[in-house]
């Protein structure tokens, strides 16, 4: 087969999500492809992200002279990969258009860009960016799922709601799970700990939490605790974004709350090996990628119910309802004053994120790419 994939994420200097991914799973595709041909379409904004190229695997970088490059290429993307003649080509990135002639895969990774419009504005902070940003992704996706031949997601959950929001027949969407996040691992050295704590001042135990992820439901549920629990505690909050929810910030104003934002990959890894609990109560995940960085890491999870947080956490922590602040109390608690219903949740953690391997990834996603040729 010659394989076409899309990887400009490896190119614009963006940290998590696709770029997560296609780091992750790239090189385990790579090993899986045989004799198999690998077409890579960055483009120049920032160096390419992969070393060591194998030689199956040719990079083609295509210049990056502005903003309007991206949506540029959006659309012409299909012609710059036509010239290689693949038989198959990828999108990694939610939407995308492939060549005539070669099949079309997407990989999206939830439902959120198909749902209604006025439900997808209506569920975030946002300004005249974010509006025309959310837009464009979801007229782009809605058209791209409709011409693509395979729609490969991260979880049974985003498949289903894929298949219900697109109104897409049985056999167009193949859910494929994430392996194990390889760039994360548990920090036990003294120093680095030490380190991490003087950089984020942090003098105290603490939960982590992501500061998008429904933060409010936290803020609540700690107002709730005694004053003997909380007062030697408090909460760091990490955001890949500086627009965060008011809760946030009125926790950080009233002293029992810190903010981190953009921490770099190995100091993330220090604070989930450091957190008593990492507390997850998102209201929608695809998939949850945060699950097994804490898992790695050794942090007891109270999460939420939604999405396909239960399919990806298995028994390995406490579940709740987004929005329950009373029983998400309960849980930190229940883990503050309980030591060894914290070993439990580690020691089961450790089990479950070692059962996700981006090799079975890989070679899933590789055996999805040789059925449609098949099919041709």
């Amino acid at each position: 087969m010659r394989i076409g994939i899309d990887v400009r994420y490896l190119s614009h200097g963006i940290l998590g999500g696709i770029n997560s991914y296609l780091r992750n799973l790239l090189p385990a595709l790579f090993e899986v492809a045989g004799s198999h041909t690998i077409f890579l379409y960055a483009d120049t904004k920032q160096p390419f992200e992969l070393e060591g190229l194998p030689g199956n695997v040719h990079l083609k970088l295509i210049p990056y002279q502005n903003a309007f490059s991206s949506f540029y290429y959006d659309f012409n993307m299909k012609k710059i990969m036509g010239l290689d003649k693949p038989d198959i080509v990828h999108f990694p990135g939610n939407y995308g258009f492939g060549p005539e002639g070669a099949k079309t895969v997407i990989t999206l990774h939830d439902e959120i860009n198909i749902m209604p419009l006025g439900k997808i504005l209506s569920g975030h902070p946002k300004n005249l960016r974010t509006v025309v940003n959310m837009t464009y992704l979801h007229f782009c996706s809605n058209a791209a799922v409709r011409k693509a031949d395979l729609i490969v997601t991260i979880s049974e959950y985003a498949k289903k709601q894929i298949e219900r929001c697109g109104s897409l027949p049985d056999g167009k969407v193949k859910a494929i799970h994430h392996g194990r996040p390889l760039n994360v691992n548990r920090v036990e050295d003294v120093q680095e700990i030490e380190k991490v704590r003087l950089l984020y001042q942090i003098h105290k135990n603490f939960v982590l939490a992501d500061a998008l992820k429904n933060p409010g439901v936290l803020v609540r549920a700690w107002r709730l605790l005694p004053k003997e629990i909380r007062s030697d505690k408090e909460i760091v909050f990490f955001s890949r974004r500086e627009d965060v929810w008011p809760e946030v910030h009125e926790a950080v104003k009233e002293g029992f709350a810190k903010l981190i934002i953009r921490p770099e990959r190995e100091d993330l890894n220090t604070l989930y090996s450091m957190a008593t609990v990492f507390v997850f109560p998102s209201w929608i995940e695809g998939f949850g990628i945060p699950l097994l960085e804490a898992m790695e890491c050794g942090a007891p999870i109270i999460t939420s119910d939604r999405g396909a947080i239960p399919e990806v956490l298995g028994e390995a922590g406490l579940i709740i309802d987004a929005e329950d602040h009373q029983a998400l109390a309960g849980c930190l608690e229940r883990l503050f004053t309980q030591p060894e219903e914290r070993k439990r949740l580690i020691v089961k953690g450790f089990e479950r994120v070692r059962l996700s391997s981006w090799k079975d990834s890989a070679t899933q996603l590789l055996e999805a790419y040789q059925r449609l040729i098949e099919n041709k």
